[in-house]
């Protein structure tokens, strides 16, 4: 189905329709399931959206959170989109300590996290016995993503070799010569619902090409997500002004 594109006011009311449609989505898994997998993203913008969450009404026993990627840095960094996420929403709210699927930092090289997290990402899945084994991808209910002004996503960025790692759940990203462990496109790919999170005026040029008619996906990641599910670009004005 075609991507649904929102331009919101500013970034403030862009984090409000997000987090309309993130519970939404959350109690539809829920009653479809029992439970809701959610991917999380790094980032400043979906900080307060995690914020806001953490204050909504949920059955944090019924939720499992996985981060769709995270830099090779352990979770107490500032870098670390653990971190982040446990700052914004883990701290204040109970979470089930077997609810938190952290990414695995502390292997010995970045192949063996990645390999470690694919690891962990499908004995999960397999425990709840879920959708993805037709194909032997993984279905998430809900991946959240952010796009930078060069059109990566997660840690897919332009011209690097994660792009094309079409037979793993799981890879290592490259970030000007630091890795990222970051799901594959085919796992992104797999999800019921994909939200985009952008704002800036300084994602426009990239905007452009993610959403023309033809363009390099190589040099645009984001373009590279295409979802067996929903697709939900985000974006604030300006981001989305043309």
């Amino acid at each position: 189905m075609p991507p649904v594109v929102e331009v919101l006011s500013d970034k403030k009311a862009l984090v409000q329709r997000a987090l309309e449609l993130v519970v939404a989505q959350i109690h539809e898994a829920i009653a479809d399931h029992d439970y809701c997998t959610l991917a999380l993203s790094g980032g400043s913008t979906p900080k307060p959206l995690y914020e806001a969450l953490a204050q909504a009404s949920l059955p944090q026993e019924k939720l499992h959170l996985f981060w769709g990627d995270e830099r090779y840095v352990p979770w107490e960094h500032s870098d670390s989109n653990y971190r982040m996420v446990q700052e914004a929403w883990l701290n204040p709210v109970p979470f089930p300590a077997g609810n938190v699927h952290g990414v695995p930092v502390d292997a010995a090289e970045p192949a063996q996290a990645a390999e470690q997290y694919e690891q962990q990402v499908r004995s999960f899945f397999a425990q709840m016995e879920a959708e993805g084994a037709e194909t032997g991808v993984p279905c998430f209910d809900i991946v959240l993503l952010g796009m930078g002004d060069d059109g990566h996503t997660a840690s897919l960025f332009p011209k690097t070799e994660a792009l094309d790692v079409s037979d793993r759940l799981i890879t290592v990203g490259n970030k000007d010569g630091q890795p990222r462990i970051t799901f594959t496109v085919p796992l992104i790919n797999q999800a019921r619902q994909v939200f985009f999170l952008v704002a800036g005026e300084n994602k426009r040029p990239a905007l452009a090409q993610v959403f023309a008619q033809t363009a390099d996906a190589s040099q645009y990641p984001s373009r590279l997500i295409q979802p067996q599910g929903k697709l939900t670009w985000l974006l604030d004005a300006a981001a989305g002004e043309s």
